[in-house]
């Protein structure tokens, strides 16, 4: 039986919500929506939040948010989900398409600056969307300094902590806080500092947290979350469903238990790809939320691919649905991005994953030719 790359953690208390939900007298946005935007602000700490639909809603609302006039850029990664390009020229906006660091699936201060340097005169960029590609988180602080506004978009990046900046009291972070003193007064919080506007944090399948489909949208300080109060009496068609909420609050409370399990996993490949030639990508966080397990091949993708697949495991393109991936973007726009996305492969790690299915794992990447 294939080993897939992905899996849901779905377990008997997220099945169990689910069908407590479904029994109520409304299924749609309502007790248990709310109810998961107070769960999540118990662990997050964010001053307002909408839960919606879908991530593409989201960032559709997180830009008008912004009051960005039409035909203003916005920067984004290459590597950034295809939603992104529909969802900026929608809104009229114009897309600029932003370089990784190399070595790291991340934006950079000095990519960003490229960008601006190269753009024409007069043309205003208006916003900045910060993708945490794989659950690496970017240095939103370095790039706060451009003076842009941002978007944080922490979707697979839940529970990713940067080191603590030796020179400051607060500590970088997918997810976020107002006060970093907060973390040592709830255990149970993830407590951070971002440097967004606005943070979306879906909860689409392969996000680190899953409903079945659907995010929040937050803001961490009161002034940013007047703009989005400003969207509180949305149409019932936007909010996020009780039956997915249901699924999402548990998902909130196996938080810490599922990244343990994660970790344990990938600790164990790691063992094994230190001794390939394959390398990995470079962080500079405190602590990886272990979303996934890429390395950036020296030979060539098919090969691995079909390799793996004789021995019963799915092995898959990192970054097959990103702009790059999907050719969107030119190879003479991204470089960086476009050789990440022909070379970057991804392993099966999720918390359902059994040890003994890991240990399979591990022994292919130590083999890979």
């Amino acid at each position: 039986m294939l080993i897939e790359v992905y899996s849901p953690t779905i377990r008997r208390k997220e099945m169990d919500a689910v069908l407590t939900a479904m029994v109520e007298d409304r299924i749609g946005p309502g007790e248990q929506a709310k109810f998961l935007v107070q769960t999540a602000k118990d662990k997050i700490k964010f001053d307002y939040c909408l839960a919606l639909r879908s991530p593409a809603i989201a960032l559709y609302l997180a830009l008008k948010s912004l009051g960005l006039e039409p035909g203003q850029g916005v920067i984004v990664s290459a590597l950034s989900p295809l939603y992104y390009a529909r969802v900026i020229s929608d809104l009229g906006l114009f897309p600029y398409y932003c370089d990784v660091l190399p070595s790291t699936t991340c934006l950079g201060k000095e990519t960003v600056e490229r960008v601006l340097a190269a753009k024409t005169e007069g043309n205003k960029i208006g916003c900045i969307v910060l993708y945490h590609s794989l659950g690496f988180a970017p240095d939103g602080h370095a790039i706060a300094e451009l003076g842009i506004p941002i978007i944080d978009d922490c979707s697979q990046s839940f529970g990713t902590v940067m080191a603590a900046d030796a020179d400051s009291a607060a500590i970088t972070s997918n997810i976020t806080s107002n006060n970093a003193e907060d973390a040592t007064a709830d255990t149970d919080a993830i407590s951070a500092f971002s440097a967004g506007v606005f943070t979306i944090l879906g909860l689409e399948e392969r996000d680190m947290l899953t409903s079945g489909g659907g995010a929040l949208l937050y803001a961490m300080n009161r002034r940013d979350a007047a703009a989005l109060r400003a969207h509180a009496d949305l149409p019932p068609e936007y909010g996020l469903p009780d039956m997915n909420a249901a699924l999402a609050v548990v998902q909130f409370r196996e938080a810490a238990k599922n990244m343990q399990k994660r970790k344990e996993i990938a600790a164990l490949y790691l063992q094994s790809a230190m001794r390939t030639r394959h390398t990995r990508f470079i962080t500079k966080v405190g602590e990886y939320n272990n979303y996934a397990f890429p390395l950036i091949l020296e030979t060539g993708m098919n090969e691995v691919k079909s390799y793996a697949r004789k021995k019963e495991i799915a092995v898959e393109n990192a970054f097959h649905y990103t702009l790059a991936g999907s050719g969107i973007i030119t190879p003479e726009q991204c470089p960086e991005s476009y050789s990440l996305s022909l070379r970057t492969v991804l392993f099966p790690l999720y918390p359902r994953l059994k040890m003994n299915d890991a240990g399979k794992i591990a022994r292919l990447i130590l083999t890979l030719p």
